[in-house]
């Protein structure tokens, strides 16, 4: 019999429970945030349906975000989508570290493509065995995706009916959901300097460009860090 691994393990039931419990936590502590997301989104001048498309399609809290700060300020909606892109090119990094740990194939490997975010990546990357790993990432990564588009389909109604959102304050909170977002993820130094740097790079160009591109330079410094983080590992490693 061909040794399969120690990662083609079985999931033992206890297990299994443990990690759909885990996993239900973090998707309904992450998917009701939704709510602000569709407020803020018809706040930014997006419709009902506009924001729900975001939702169901894009599917990446932070380019949402971004993608619905810039249309805030007044940017296009092609400087919002490129700000939405390159933020959500860190998914990307995420699927290649999943791919040969998940190893779908076919329809499921395009699902699983589009439920790759923080949070599924994060209950599946450090599982100990491939069965483990795929119960992480999926009941996380549907779970999530559920809550989040009803989310903000709830919010986006509320927001509707509320009428002129700056009556409100509601079209200042763009800023403020971003950076309730970023907040958790300053958990090191380095991630606090490449913040730090970002904002700079922003303020410097808010007197001296179109709105939209702040938003785009600071992503650019978050993308060339990671690129360079990334090309670095291997050697120390080796």
């Amino acid at each position: 019999m061909p040794d399969t691994g120690p990662l083609d393990a079985p999931l033992p039931p206890a297990d299994r429970s443990r990690i759909l419990r885990d996993s239900a936590g973090v998707a309904v502590a992450t998917g009701l945030y939704g709510v602000s997301f569709g407020a803020i989104s018809v706040a930014s001048g997006l419709s009902v349906l506009q924001s729900c498309a975001l939702s169901l399609l894009m599917f990446t809290g932070a380019s949402q975000f971004a993608l619905v700060g810039v249309v805030a300020g007044g940017g296009s909606a092609w400087s919002g989508a490129a700000s939405a892109a390159l933020l959500g090119t860190r998914n990307t990094l995420y699927g290649l570290r999943l791919a040969p740990l998940l190893q779908h194939r076919g329809p499921r490997r395009l699902l699983a493509a589009h439920l790759v975010i923080d949070e599924s990546t994060a209950m599946a990357a450090t599982r100990e065995s491939r069965a483990a790993a795929r119960t992480g990432f999926w009941a996380t990564g549907l779970g999530i995706f559920a809550l989040w588009n009803l989310a903000t389909l709830v919010g986006a109604l509320a927001g509707n009916a509320l009428g002129d959102p700056r009556a409100y304050g509601l079209d200042a909170a763009v800023g403020g959901a971003f950076l309730a977002l970023l907040w958790p993820r300053l958990d090191s130094r380095g991630h606090r300097l490449v913040a730090v740097l970002a904002a700079a790079v922003a303020l410097g160009l808010v007197p001296l460009t179109a709105a939209g591109v702040p938003v785009l330079g600071a992503a650019g410094v978050a993308l060339l860090v990671g690129a360079l983080s990334a090309a670095r590992r291997p050697g120390r490693t080796a």
